[in-house]
């Protein structure tokens, strides 16, 4: 790194996504409060202190409400205070209405756990939310949920976690009763591509390759899993190239892997910083830290850019 990279501070630009993110933790299958369509509609315009505002006036009338403490603990992880938000999130799982709405304010306190880089924390909620899933026999989510554990373990840095859970993911997927063969490719392209990238961070290359030509093998030998996944062949080989020291290759491929995407951005940035441009690395950071998503590639992007910025 030459010199320091100003990335900003974490603004809260407007998408589909943010719509998405503040409701989709609490759902559960149900129609969403018109309090929380509001405070998206204040998230859209980009005010995010009002959205909180609007969630705390809901909560002083209904103190035991999981949509208004779930929305206001996204939002607040998005502001950057997490030990807040999950005093909502508590609220929510203990208020939970029924089983699933408990497992999706869980979910949400994994991800929030993730906002901080925290492995260990994120898989004891990430477990709750499995359980839930073995429970009402739901092979595919169980699968989901380990592989979302596994991806916040692996970017924290706890490589033996993350690969125990990504093939729990495989492992629990391919129970699904009747299963397809276009599932069972999706399973194994997942876990390919998975230990392709432990791999690589351990330093691996021989195996990260192999691994990778293991996944690009499932590809190229089913057109219907390549029409859905194959967009996430160049984020394998740019991330494979990156933590390989290949900072161009890893440019080039990670260029092609979607740009909207702020996990993404965030290896972008990297890559740039690396080859020794600090505009283009900031540029990227900055992108990055505008998400708004509650997710494990929102996660990282905040955690991570806001390191960079601690670190000017």
């Amino acid at each position: 790194m030459r010199g320091p990279i100003r990335i900003g501070c974490s603004c809260f630009a407007l998408s589909a996504i943010a719509a998405l993110a503040v409701c989709a933790q609490f759902r559960g299958g149900q129609g969403q409060p018109e309090f929380v369509r509001q405070g998206q509609q204040l998230i859209r315009q980009g005010k995010p202190d009002e959205a909180l505002a609007l969630y705390r006036r809901e909560l002083e009338t209904s103190p035991d409400s999981p949509p208004a403490h779930n929305a206001a603990g996204v939002v607040l992880d998005l502001m950057g205070r997490g030990e807040e938000a999950r005093k909502h999130f508590a609220k929510a799982i203990e208020a939970a209405p029924s089983p699933q709405a408990r497992a999706s304010a869980q979910r949400a306190m994994a991800m929030s756990w993730a906002f901080e880089g925290d492995c260990a924390n994120t898989v004891k909620f990430e477990r709750q939310v499995f359980d839930y899933y073995a429970s009402v026999k739901d092979f595919y989510q169980q699968g989901e949920m380990a592989d979302e554990a596994a991806r916040v373990c692996i970017e924290a840095g706890d490589l033996d976690t993350a690969y125990e859970w990504y093939r729990t993911g495989h492992e629990t997927g391919l129970k699904e009763p009747g299963i397809q063969k276009d599932r069972v490719d999706l399973w194994n392209f997942r876990w390919e591509h998975a230990q392709a990238r432990i791999a690589a961070r351990r330093k691996d290359q021989a195996g990260a390759r192999t691994h990778m030509a293991a996944a690009k093998g499932i590809l190229d030998g089913n057109p219907e899993v390549a029409r859905t996944q194959a967009v996430f062949y160049p984020y394998l080989a740019g991330y494979v190239a990156l933590y390989g020291g290949d900072y161009k290759t890893a440019l080039e491929q990670l260029l092609q892997a979607g740009g909207n995407d702020p996990f993404i951005q965030c290896l972008i940035g990297q890559a740039y910083e690396q080859l020794g441009d600090k505009e283009k690395a900031a540029e990227y950071y900055r992108k990055a830290s505008a998400t708004t998503g509650h997710n494990p590639p929102a996660a990282y992007a905040h955690f991570f850019t806001r390191k960079k910025a601690a670190s000017r």
